[in-house]
């Protein structure tokens, strides 16, 4: 019975050091082993055996973990007091300084969100603030990440949750934005009428302007129509007169060419320019211009006389010897054709 009992007494030891001896680290966790007190080095994930009663293992998780923060009032650069919170991301990445330079991480980080909170949006206006989320993460996250660093914890973001102004700022907020809504609806009216308008006189200019293009093309066509039609008419007239003159040139040809070739004699001639004289003279005109060549007329007229005189002369001697006249008589139409005593 005694053997037994010391036995089961020497198994129950068996298990109790091989439960404080082997420890399993799982593989998001990191192990810090000490031993009596004082830190010895720090172990990866798997099956890991420490001396029992000697050694102490310690995990750290090394995910990332979350951290809320709690609201906080702010006051703005422009004195508005803002209800204020954020989420912190953070990972361990360092199992020896997170256990041993912090005591307590999350009342660390908490706190130090909440001061930095403060200081970055105390720096700035309310529309800032409230439009401007992206930069108060970027600048959170730097300065988290640079106090966290020697406590082995990297923050890996920061997310504002949300900014919460006064009732009355909210209302106010309210109706600037309205009004800032209705001066837009204004503006874009305004400049849609404005852009009708311009659209609307650009096209009548257009209109005008390719109508004073038709216009003068018209005009163009018109004028060089007309123009052409007046070139057609001085050359139609031009050929008629060209023909007329040729005509008259083989008119005067033929009556010069007749007129040589026939021999007129003085006579003829002086005769034919007394009938143009004639012909000058019987018209409705005051004035008759006569040629300069008065002698020439004049001796043609002497002549014209003297071959009317020769050629009555016989004519008369006819008539005497018919009637039985004597040679004393006088001749009738022929002055001093009579003879005269002595």
């Amino acid at each position: 019975m005694a053997v037994v009992i010391v036995l089961a007494v020497v198994a129950l030891l068996v298990l109790l050091v091989a439960a404080k001896s082997i420890r399993i680290v799982r593989p998001y966790q990191r192990g810090a082993v000490e031993r009596l007190g004082r830190y010895k080095h720090t172990v990866d994930p798997g099956l890991r055996i420490i001396v029992p009663f000697v050694d102490r293992l310690l995990v750290v998780d090394m995910r990332e973990q979350v951290v809320d923060v709690p609201p906080q009032e702010v006051i703005t650069a422009d004195n508005v007091v803002v209800a204020v919170d954020a989420v912190v991301y953070h990972e361990a990445t360092d199992a020896r300084r997170l256990l041993y330079n912090i005591a307590n991480f999350q009342l660390a980080v908490t706190k130090l969100a909440q001061t930095n909170l403060r200081n970055v949006i105390g720096d700035m206006q309310l529309d800032e603030a409230l439009t401007s989320r992206d930069t108060i993460n970027i600048k959170l996250r730097e300065i988290l990440d640079d106090a966290t660093d020697k406590w082995g914890v990297r923050v890996v973001r920061v997310e504002i949750q949300r900014i919460d102004p006064p009732p009355d700022v909210v209302d106010s907020m309210h109706h600037q934005m309205k009004a800032e809504r209705e001066r837009r609806a204004v503006v874009t009216e305004a400049t849609g009428v404005r852009e009708a308008d311009i659209t609307r006189a650009e096209g009548e200019k257009q209109a005008v302007i390719l109508g004073a293009e038709g216009q003068r093309q018209s005009m163009i066509l018109r004028a060089e129509g007309e123009a052409g039609a007046v070139e057609r008419l001085a050359d139609a007239d031009r050929y008629r007169r060209l023909t007329v003159a040729e005509g008259e040139a083989g008119a005067t040809r033929a009556v010069y060419s007749a007129i040589h070739d026939g021999g007129p004699t003085p006579d003829l001639i002086s005769i034919k320019y007394l009938e143009a004289l004639g012909a000058i003279a019987d018209g409705q005109a005051t004035k008759i211009f006569l040629p300069a060549e008065m002698a020439g007329l004049f001796g043609a007229v002497g002549g014209l006389a003297e071959m009317l005189s020769s050629a009555a002369a016989p004519a008369a001697t006819s008539a005497v010897e018919r009637n039985g006249g004597g040679a004393g008589d006088e001749i009738p139409g022929i002055p001093g054709s009579g003879s005269t005593t002595g």
